[in-house]
């Protein structure tokens, strides 16, 4: 598979991204983004991009693409909805657009979060927002969307934010939920497990196109050989 990661510099797309190099299946991996993440790899192609409102300059680098791995998203706090729309919206739309009229037969995976609301009736703001965004994303003619909605995510291999604050959380959540897991594994997610769970989906894909945290979990253990299509 060619496969095209937007924010493999994030937390989560760290973890997508060591996943990706690590697969058989897997001959080629773009990451694209404002700023290039720091892995070297044979099979890995760096793509900076910092206008990810437009595509039009690169839509060459696009072409052929099997899967598309979207791990892009801020936090909503101290954000009004304009903004965080703006943000989540926007610019996920912009990239899943660009490859609809591109590599139409491509499958989009999407990183949005436990809560969001398919229904856009939610009282909490970034619930609301990702659920439209969510919805969006389904009517783009794409082969496939897949939406993933983790809630807990523990960092591994390395994988850490690229926000102070959020560092700073997992420094206090890490050791809590680390002894936590064993008893609720499909309730609380690593990065290895997002980015196997994602690459399961390009594969085989789900009966669903929204999976929740135990989705997750159970799609992530299925064996390469036997998700390949």
């Amino acid at each position: 598979m060619k496969v095209i990661i937007w924010g493999a510099t994030g937390m989560v797309g760290q973890g997508v991204l060591r996943e990706c190099l690590l697969a058989d299946d897997v001959t080629t991996v773009i990451a694209l983004g404002r700023s290039a993440p720091r892995v070297q790899h044979a099979k890995l192609q760096i793509l900076i991009h910092t206008d990810l409102l437009r595509y039009d300059e690169i839509t060459h680098r696009l072409g052929g693409v099997d899967a598309a791995f979207f791990c892009l998203g801020v936090s909503s706090v101290g954000m009004d909805e304009q903004r965080y729309t703006a943000i989540t919206n926007d610019l996920t739309l912009a990239a899943a657009g660009a490859l609809a009229r591109i590599s139409p037969a491509s499958t989009f995976v999407y990183l949005s979060g436990a809560g969001a609301d398919s229904a856009e009736k939610s009282r909490t703001m970034w619930e609301r927002v990702r659920g439209g965004t969510e919805n969006a994303l389904q009517r783009l003619g794409l082969k496939a969307v897949y939406i993933i909605r983790p809630g807990i995510i523990l960092p591994k291999h390395g994988a850490r934010s690229k926000t102070a604050l959020y560092r700073l959380l997992y420094l206090l959540l890490v050791p809590v939920a680390t002894l936590l897991r064993p008893l609720y594994p499909r309730s609380i997610l690593t990065t290895e497990t997002i980015g196997r769970a994602m690459l399961n989906l390009a594969r085989r894909g789900f009966p669903r196109p929204v999976l929740e945290t135990g989705d997750i979990y159970d799609i992530s253990r299925i064996p390469a050989a036997t998700a390949e299509t």
